[in-house]
């Protein structure tokens, strides 16, 4: 695996929430990992085979997709779609992580089923690397019957995710809050639906209902697609802790209600971002990159503080090892900049002003997956590789 420099970063953004810009301009790559960061001179410490001069871009954390609904491989039944995960590595995302495979043609509903295809799912997304995209597949969606040792032994196969509950037959707070706590026993990862039904035998859940399960995380809290009253939301942002995750395929109206209320409350560190894809509203590759846009140019929160919570968040969420530009951290990274046209300077400033920036490269693991975005508008700068 080659060592990688990328050298002239114009703005390097770290994905940390409480940190979010660096002044360093220089990264250096090695077995996958970032290295080193910091000034152009830490490139004499380290034998470099490839040097990315960035030309004055910004570089960020790869993106992370915190709600996805995918089946097996790279197509979905749900929108009879293929090729949608190499779509999403061209917007910039280098991570997903599953809120249940529900879209699975006969999904099986009893126990063993149930925890047959989490864990097939998670095994198979540990294999499938294709596009670079790491796909944390296999999330359990709770149907009843499922006892403690069921836990055990998808915990032993290497199951870690709970699918938001309410897609399954366990749908209400008082069935659902033992199985939440034998998951978490297990160092699972719990995601709650929230808001009106959104796909037929889903539930709609309340806030009391998610205060009541305490999941990791509150899923699509504006709405998959549609959003439970902003008087709900305020309860769950002043009464709870709870990671609130704001979607794609949601309320514009409430995710910006979200972000302006924990932004008074100095309080972003509790927002994330997903698509909710594949839906019912389609598949939209670029839906994280849009996402960010709206909340930094609508609920004027700052262009590096939305990247933090579309990687850096969404990783000490989950416990990953991804999402920031730190030491020692996986080199998942994405050469961004403001799109030719636009007002804003930067990739940033792009952002703020509601346009979504040009993907220029993406690297995953220290591999280059991504040398130009298909999807995004062209960059107004370009990189050189010596």
């Amino acid at each position: 695996m080659a060592t990688i420099a990328l050298t002239n970063i114009g703005k390097l953004v770290t994905g940390d929430i409480k940190n979010p810009v660096s002044s360093a301009n220089t990264i250096v790559i090695q077995d996958g990992k970032i290295a080193k960061v910091g000034n152009s001179n830490i490139i004499k410490d380290f034998n470099v085979e490839k040097t990315v001069d960035v030309a004055g871009m910004t570089v960020t954390p790869g993106l992370i997709d915190s709600h996805v609904h995918t089946v097996l491989g790279d197509f979905t039944p749900r929108q009879n779609t293929i090729g949608y995960i190499e779509g999403a590595v061209h917007g910039g995302v280098t991570t997903f992580i599953s809120a249940g495979e529900c879209h699975t043609p006969g999904r099986p509903k009893d126990p063993a089923g149930t925890k047959a295809l989490a864990i097939l799912a998670h095994k198979s997304y540990n294999n499938l690397r294709s596009t670079g995209l790491k796909v944390h597949g296999g999330a359990v969606i709770l149907e009843k019957g499922l006892v403690e040792a069921d836990f055990d032994e998808m915990a032993k196969e290497g199951v870690w995710l709970v699918g938001e509950i309410g897609l399954g037959s366990v749908k209400k707070p008082e069935e659902a809050r033992p199985m939440v706590e034998w998951a978490k026993k297990r160092g699972m990862k719990v995601a709650m639906h929230c808001g009106g039904t959104s796909i037929p035998g889903s539930s709609t859940v309340t806030a009391d209902d998610v205060m009541e399960a305490q999941p990791t995380v509150v899923s699509h809290i504006n709405g998959g697609p549609t959003a439970i009253a902003p008087e709900e939301v305020e309860k769950l942002i002043n009464q709870t802790e709870l990671t609130l995750e704001i979607v794609q395929c949601g309320n514009a109206r409430i995710g910006d209600l979200v972000a302006r209320k924990l932004a008074e409350k100095d309080a972003l560190h509790r927002i994330i971002f997903g698509n909710d894809s594949p839906s019912g509203t389609g598949i939209i590759p670029l839906g994280i990159l849009r996402t960010m846009s709206l909340i930094a140019s609508m609920s004027n929160i700052p262009g590096e503080k939305v990247v933090a919570m579309a990687s850096g968040n969404t990783a000490r969420t989950f416990g990953l090892e991804t999402g920031l530009i730190e030491e020692g951290k996986d080199a998942d990274l994405v050469v961004m900049d403001a799109p030719m046209g636009s007002i804003g300077s930067d990739a940033m400033e792009a952002l703020e002003v509601g346009d979504l920036p040009g993907v220029a490269m993406v690297i995953v693991d220290g591999v280059i997956k991504v040398t130009k975005s298909r999807n995004t508008p062209p960059t107004t700068r370009n990189y050189t590789i010596q």
